[in-house]
């Protein structure tokens, strides 16, 4: 329930964000008659990043218990990881001038004059958070429980629209930076996890057949079957009997991705200095 809930919650406040940088935008140029537009942008991404993992999800459960089925999730770990560390690293770098770039684009859009630019406009920015949720959501599933993941969504995302609520609504300052940089480090936490388990999948398919060593056993203590086990195993990548491979691949991952994000935090924030 709690990688759910955190990311949801995370994506869920980045996308009411956008939404609420276009409304503000059109409601300050006098553009009322486009907010329709947005909200549809809205549910068509919604609705397609819902096909998309409910589409995906079946076909992976139809070989459920063989090779292909193996295939699949494995390369379902690694999707996700590569979204959840490629969009840690977009937030970290574009938050700065977010606001100004998404006001371009719903400025060119207007000008365009076409219901359908601004249906788009919304549609993709939406439905790029919509689709990192997806994959990772999917990442998941398979060793969690429906229940945990509906509720661990459903508590995400109100927490996020309260948040977005509070920001826009009520005119609260909330230290976004500090929060997306802690939420970033966790998501990276995530993301080495799924490796962990995208190489575990591909080693038991032999395609990775080395460092297959078992470094430890402590399936007597906390078995990855248990409640604690599995949530330690989706939250950060826990097992109970990891290869060599599992734990340098894990470790060597947090290493660098971590590193490079903090790096990139404080590169921004001498940015800000020089600027001011």
């Amino acid at each position: 329930m709690l990688p759910t809930l955190v990311i949801f919650f995370r994506e869920s406040l980045e996308a009411s964000l956008i939404v609420g940088i276009i409304l503000a935008y059109l409601a300050r140029v006098g553009r009322p008659d486009q907010v329709r537009a947005v909200w549809a942008g809205v549910g068509v991404a919604v609705m397609l990043d819902l096909a998309i993992g409910l589409l995906t999800y079946h076909v992976i459960r139809q070989y459920d218990g063989s090779r292909v089925q193996s295939v699949l999730e494995g390369s379902t770990y690694l999707v996700a990881t590569g979204m959840l560390t490629y969009m840690s690293f977009w937030m970290k770098e574009q938050s700065r001038d977010l606001k100004r770039a998404l006001e371009a684009r719903v400025e060119a859009a207007l000008t365009r004059g076409s219901l359908l630019a601004m249906v788009l406009l919304s549609a993709v920015t939406v439905g790029r958070e919509g689709l990192e949720t997806v994959f990772f959501t999917l990442a998941i599933a398979f060793h969690a429980a429906p229940w945990a993941i509906a509720a661990g969504a459903g508590v995400g995302l109100a927490a996020g629209v309260a948040v977005t609520y509070w920001i826009y609504r009520l005119g609260r300052r909330v230290p976004l930076g500090l929060f997306f940089n802690v939420l970033g480090v966790v998501l990276l936490l995530f993301a080495a996890g799924l490796l962990a388990d995208g190489i575990e999948d591909f080693q038991a398919l032999g395609w990775l057949p080395f460092l297959g060593q078992v470094v430890w056993h402590s399936g007597r203590w906390l078995s990855e079957n248990s409640a604690l086990g599995d949530i330690l195993h989706s939250f950060f990548g826990y097992a109970d009997a990891p290869t060599l491979l599992q734990v340098g691949t894990y470790a060597a991952f947090l290493a660098v991705a971590v590193a490079a994000y903090l790096r990139l935090g404080r590169r921004e924030d001498a940015r800000r200095l020089r600027g001011a």
